[in-house]
Parts: C-alpha cells; structure tokens; sequence
C-alpha cells in the first residue's frame, strides 16, 4: 500500500520533513516514490511553514493513497490557510 507521510531530514534540534508518497513497507527516511511537499516547524522570517503540491496529492489519493494522520492535519491546515 502506498502512504503519504513525512520523511525527516535536517539538522539535529533543526527538523525540516518531506511530504513523500511511500511503500508502506519502507523506512520512514528510507526510498519513497515521489515528493509531495514539506514541512519546516522551525520557520522563522520569509521562510514557509509548509508547501504542498496538491494536484500530485490529488493524484496518489485518487490511486489509493492513504494519508499519515499528521499529513491529514497538515493538508485541512493547508487548506483553510488558502
């Protein structure tokens, strides 16, 4: 099965995460298929908190994706902020 989750990369105490559609089976750092977008928590400034590409996220949830119960809350976040 296919999932959309984070995928944790950065520094130590300096967390960034990839929204990456993945085998279920693999790693959580490990080979996904594709990025979906990202998430900062310690954005500061200009930067952004958290992009999303959602045609592509439209697209694995059409093919049977299942979201990771944080993405869940990051995309109705995404989505009330647009």
């Amino acid at each position: 099965m296919v999932v959309i989750r984070l995928a944790r990369g950065g520094a130590k105490k300096r967390p960034f995460y990839n929204i990456v559609a993945a085998d279920k089976r693999d790693r959580r750092d490990g080979r996904f298929i594709e990025r979906v977008g990202y998430f900062n928590p310690v954005a500061s400034g200009a930067e952004k908190l958290l992009s999303i590409d959602s045609d592509r996220l439209a697209y694995w949830t059409a093919n049977g994706a299942q979201l990771s119960p944080t993405v869940a809350r990051l995309v109705k976040q995404a989505a009330k902020a647009a």
